[in-house]
């Protein structure tokens, strides 16, 4: 959950306070969370349903651990193109957004056009959507893994 930088200075203390609860706890119920931002429900549900119309809230989801889900290997994968070109940019983005083994995909300033979050079963898992998947990407000029070994801290919530 993303505060745009344009609604971001629309919000009040109330609706940073809405957002950073729903941050801890998506599951939270309205009473608590209108209790959590001293204020009554009615009003506390009319803030929620205008931060998610406006695109502040943009889902609610469940954090898992993925190596319980049987997704163990994690690799972040620095993307270069040949060309950046409309065509090459809009078929590399348009292709990316249907690989499920893609989780979140990052345009980048410096050295890598993009940053690619990948998570695979195993090594050879990787090795074989790479081959098969990337690898089949029009205009794709390098791909630099880098595989975790560990997490030392993940998080989802903004600082306030």
């Amino acid at each position: 959950m993303a505060i745009s930088a344009k609604m971001g200075k629309n919000m009040d203390t109330i609706d940073r306070k809405i957002v950073s609860e729903l941050q801890k706890d998506g599951r939270i119920t309205n009473n608590d969370l209108a209790n959590a931002v001293n204020l009554s429900p009615s009003p506390c549900l009319r803030r929620v349903r205008k931060l998610e119309r406006d695109g502040v809230i943009q889902e609610y989801t469940a954090v898992v651990d993925h190596d319980k889900c049987g997704w163990p290997i994690s690799v972040f994968a620095m993307i270069k193109l040949q060309r950046h070109d409309e065509t090459t940019v809009q078929t590399f983005e348009r292709q990316v957004q249907n690989l499920e083994m893609i989780l979140e995909c990052f345009l980048m300033a410096g050295s890598a056009d993009y940053l690619v979050h990948i998570v695979g079963r195993s090594l050879a898992d990787y090795e074989a959507f790479v081959k098969t998947k990337l690898h089949t990407i029009p205009g794709i000029a390098s791909i630099e893994s880098h595989i975790a070994y560990g997490t030392i801290k993940r998080g989802f919530q903004l600082p306030q």
